[in-house]
């Protein structure tokens, strides 16, 4: 199972660097490969310096253990002390635009030989400015990827993701959120292929999900106000990467590729003292979406128009 859910990520990896080095027009993808001789190997592709993304990449990476790591264990105890192998894809894309909000996605594969196997995964958005309307086609999007595949819940998937993507110090979000779900695995007959078949979709959903915002957002003219904003928030996404995400953690414990499992940080970011917007100013309004918050709405009924909406943009 776990060669083919690699040979999957692998394809996709290849997909989906075209797919961004298309849209960027400009940026190219660097690849590397990595290998450890006790641990496995990946391919890190990193994007840098580009006409919309200022970093983007995309890694994919297969490897096993003689121990489960401890990050792991703490969410599944039943695994402890036990041999594992893992395959997993991970990606960030970070605008340069300050208005063009950044996107993550992982989707991983652990098995644990003879005893358990399960998919795990998710996407999240963060924006620098408040837009009401890009959460809410992130959403709706992800939302429809759901409904397609009996095993999947957007409602809890989404209040996991809403849970896991906080700043317990802060007191906010990371961003928008969008889903997260720790295990999918389904015993029987096609499980496993069902579960693979909801992967690929979630996968396939990441531009539809994602483009048409940057469509929106990446060509809006900014200044040093507003890049300097953006940097600031930027350093509350590497206070969570660094402090909570659990896969950095992983990637950590297990010796990874260190500049792979770092390369979900922004290029650039910036920390000052008690930085506080002014009040009613557009650096105020996203702190009205860093909270809990039902984005997709209702769901419509089915037919020819079902889950179409407005792209008209609108600032909070």
């Amino acid at each position: 199972m776990i060669d083919e859910v690699h040979a999957l990520l692998r394809a996709e990896q290849s997909r989906l660097v075209a797919v961004f080095e298309d849209y960027d027009q400009g940026g190219r993808f660097r690849p590397a490969q990595w290998e450890r001789s006790t641990l496995g190997g990946g391919r890190a592709c990193v994007l840098e310096g580009g006409h919309v993304f200022e970093r983007a990449g995309v890694n994919v990476s297969l490897i096993h253990g003689e121990r489960v790591p401890q990050t792991i264990v703490q969410t599944f105890p039943h695994t402890d002390g036990l041999p594992y192998a893992a395959t997993g894809i991970s990606m960030v894309l970070h605008p340069r635009n300050p208005y063009a909000p950044a996107m993550h996605a992982n989707f991983r594969f652990f098995s644990v030989p003879g005893l358990d196997w399960w998919f795990g995964g998710g996407c999240d958005l963060t924006p620098m400015y408040g837009f009401a309307d890009d959460a809410a086609h992130f959403h709706r999007t992800l939302r429809d990827w759901c409904d397609r595949h009996p095993g999947a819940s957007y409602e809890e998937w989404k209040a996991a993701c809403d849970e896991y993507f906080t700043i317990p110090h802060r007191g906010e979000m990371r961003g928008v959120g969008g889903v997260f779900f720790d295990r999918i695995s389904e015993e029987g007959p096609g499980g496993f292929g069902r579960c693979r078949a909801l992967v690929a979709d979630g996968l396939a959903t990441i531009g539809p999900a994602y483009l048409p915002i940057l469509d929106r957002r990446c060509r809006m003219p900014y200044g040093p106000r507003e890049r300097n904003w953006q940097l600031a928030r930027r350093g509350r996404y590497v206070e969570f990467n660094l402090v909570y995400d659990r896969g950095t953690r992983f990637g950590l414990q297990t010796r990874g590729n260190i500049e792979a499992i770092l390369m979900s940080m922004p290029p650039l970011a910036r920390w000052g003292f008690e930085l506080i917007p002014e009040p009613g100013s557009p650096e105020s309004a996203v702190a009205e979406l860093l909270q809990p918050r039902d984005w997709a709405g209702p769901r419509l009924p089915r037919g020819p128009v079902a889950g179409q909406e407005s792209v008209e943009t609108g600032r909070m």
